[in-house]
């Protein structure tokens, strides 16, 4: 017993083997299907908007990683994935300085600033998202069709009346890049649940919620769900693990509140979409819900006899 060495170091004491760049590399991976169908109905511009959106924030990340003399991590993955993602949620004629602003603006306001991954409040990519949609509102509304440069009006727009279902199922409408094709988004979130990363209490809860108030307001529910980028954003932008809720309970409410605000918008705001400031929103209260949430320590609360 005398030679027995103990070790104390702080919790967690049960450790996962999945490591960032991991779980980045699964993201990308999950994207694929997105982008591909991106570049079929978009072409060249497609390639361009999803190049420069990551270089972008790749480039932007390491410069300020290295203003603030802190270690170059751009190897993670994580600036990388959010470039792409801006860039899906973009229109195709977007012009290539503007992404390559947004994409700066979000890793820079949306991360750096709090001090990198992992620290951030806000989704890095809505960010960028909202920042572009504020500062330049022609161009981050102007909707070309699919094989074409025609402008055209998006579903949402239109209306469930003149919108075709199956056109919006397999992307041939027009609408941001990655959001177009429920397909390719769908496929995309069967492997990042298959590798166990999607959380599917946040993405059930936001469609389950878009489906009930449909019923409740008069809406067609499946053109609610393929329109626009619900799916999209309740897939890949809802379930990031750093702005997202850890409680199972936290993340059913994170869920249920995008799902709410984003028909709220739809129904009676004055904007046709509303998932960007709909997720950035419920980022801002994500701490709250944690507190809330959280367990019981154990034996707290409990009163001596």
């Amino acid at each position: 017993m005398e030679n027995l060495k103990l070790i104390i170091s702080p919790s967690p004491h049960v450790r996962d083997g999945d490591t960032t760049p991991r779980i980045m590399f699964d993201v990308l991976i999950s994207l694929l299907p997105a982008v591909a169908a991106a570049v079929y109905f978009f072409g060249f511009n497609a390639i361009r908007l999803v190049l420069l959106g990551g270089a972008a924030a790749v480039a932007t990340e390491a410069l300020f990683q290295k203003l603030r003399g802190k270690p170059i991590t751009i190897w993670d993955g994580s600036a990388l994935v959010t470039g792409i993602l801006l860039a899906l949620t973009v229109p195709p004629t977007l012009p290539s300085w503007m992404i390559i602003v947004g994409s700066a603006v979000g890793i820079a306001v949306g991360k750096q600033v709090f001090g990198g991954l992992g620290h951030n409040i806000f989704n890095p990519a809505l960010v960028g998202r909202a920042f572009l949609t504020a500062s330049f509102v022609g161009p981050m509304t102007a909707w070309t069709g699919p094989f074409d440069t025609i402008t055209r009006a998006t579903p949402l727009a239109v209306g469930a009346a003149r919108a075709s279902l199956p056109g919006l199922f397999f992307g041939s409408v027009a609408g941001s890049l990655g959001e177009t094709s429920a397909l390719a988004i769908l496929l995309g979130g069967i492997y990042l649940f298959y590798r166990g990363i999607l959380d599917h209490r946040i993405t059930l809860g936001v469609l389950g919620t878009v489906i009930a108030m449909s019923f409740l307001t008069g809406a067609n529910p499946i053109f609610e769900l393929l329109a626009g980028g619900l799916l999209f954003g309740a897939i890949f932008m809802a379930t990031d693990m750093v702005t997202s809720p850890y409680t199972p309970r936290g993340r059913w409410i994170f869920g249920i509140g995008i799902g709410f605000m984003v028909m709220l918008i739809r129904t009676w705001g004055s904007m046709p979409e509303g998932v960007t400031y709909a997720i950035l929103f419920m980022n801002a209260v994500t701490p709250l819900i944690n507190r809330w949430t959280r367990p019981r320590i154990y034996g707290q609360g409990v009163q001596r006899g």
